[in-house]
């Protein structure tokens, strides 16, 4: 018996991956990954900080507790920007290529370092290490600004240590971009940790 195949159904695999191709639309641009460096612009200077009570005056240990947490929204690795009615946007093809919730501990506690002029420690800590400063921070919003501007950043602080009355507080500011391109943005979220690592040490002194 001879076998005969239609035309039409010859051209159906093709017609499908055409039909495929159509439905699939134009192909996404390639991520863009950005990433925060330690380098901060402003730089991060000394801080004179009081130090720990003690017999033989030693100076203080401090200890980032618990890292930094962040608000949800934060949690994604986009880079979002407000539109013009407040809704959350993401900057295009903008990723970040560490999450914010291990690159903002991470260089906040570079940053408290370099101002301190000391080493901040987090768990676990070494053995014979004993802080006498326990810092917890929150960050509340660390969000571009609208118009794509700058950085809004509101933290929650705390403060405790043996003979410490424990102190607690909140900072807000804004950090400026130098444009609103997406390079601008990135730097101004690394500068605000710096700014905020200044101004937690100054606070706390």
């Amino acid at each position: 018996m001879t076998s005969f195949t239609t035309p039409w159904r010859r051209a159906t695999p093709l017609a499908t991956a055409l039909l495929l191709a159509a439905c699939a639309g134009p192909a996404l641009p390639p991520a863009q990954w950005w990433r925060l460096k330690a380098e901060a612009v402003p730089p991060v200077t000394a801080v004179a900080v009081a130090a720990a009570p003690s017999a033989a005056a030693s100076p203080a240990v401090w200890q980032l507790v618990g890292g930094v947490s962040l608000p949800g929204h934060l949690e994604r690795d986009g880079l979002f920007v407000p539109d013009a009615t407040g809704a959350l946007q993401p900057r295009g093809a903008a990723r970040w290529a560490e999450p914010l919730r291990d690159a903002v501990p991470r260089l906040l506690r570079h940053d408290l370092a370099r101002a301190l002029g000391a080493p901040v420690w987090t768990a676990p800590l070494p053995p014979g290490v004993l802080p006498t400063r326990q810092l917890r921070v929150e960050m509340l919003a660390f969000d571009v600004a609208p118009g794509a501007r700058g950085v809004t950043v509101q933290a929650r602080y705390s403060l405790t240590g043996p003979g410490l009355v424990p102190r607690a507080g909140e900072l807000a500011f804004s950090q400026r971009a130098e444009g609103s391109d997406t390079a601008a943005l990135v730097q101004a979220h690394r500068d605000a940790i710096a700014t905020l690592a200044q101004r937690l040490v100054t606070e706390l002194r």
